[in-house]
């Protein structure tokens, strides 16, 4: 029973250092499993970008953070919170959020969100 090996799970376990990936001019997101209740993704932003201000009608948005010296987290228009490797942010419906890659070197975070499908609103930070 528990002699089944890795690559039995292949879409049950996911290894971040295979799936994450950057853009040179803008954060990217990497969708990593999709399921009819969430979405998984692995966010990477090289120093100084920044992933839109926005929010969800209906969805949480659950940000784990994985790698990064230093990165700023918009709560709110106008409202900045330092965050770092090892902390977790949590949206949920109608709040709003974004962060920037505040420091030199590339920042990585997990982003679990639902349900699905997302809908998206996009805010101006200030």
């Amino acid at each position: 029973m528990f002699a089944k090996k890795v690559q039995d799970y292949k879409e049950r376990i996911f290894d971040v250092n295979e799936i994450k990936s950057f853009d040179d001019s803008q954060a990217k997101k990497n969708i990593f499993y999709e399921t009819g209740q969430t979405v998984g993704a692995v966010w990477c932003l090289k120093p100084g970008q920044e992933l839109y201000f926005h929010s969800h009608k209906r969805a949480d948005d659950i940000w784990i953070c994985i790698e990064g010296d230093s990165g700023a987290y918009y709560p709110e228009c106008g409202e900045s919170v330092e965050i770092s490797k090892g902390m977790v942010c949590v949206a949920r419906p109608g709040e709003k959020h974004g962060m920037k890659n505040t420091g030199s070197t590339d920042f990585v975070f997990i982003g679990i969100a639902g349900p699905v499908p997302l809908d998206l609103i996009r805010h101006e930070l200030e």
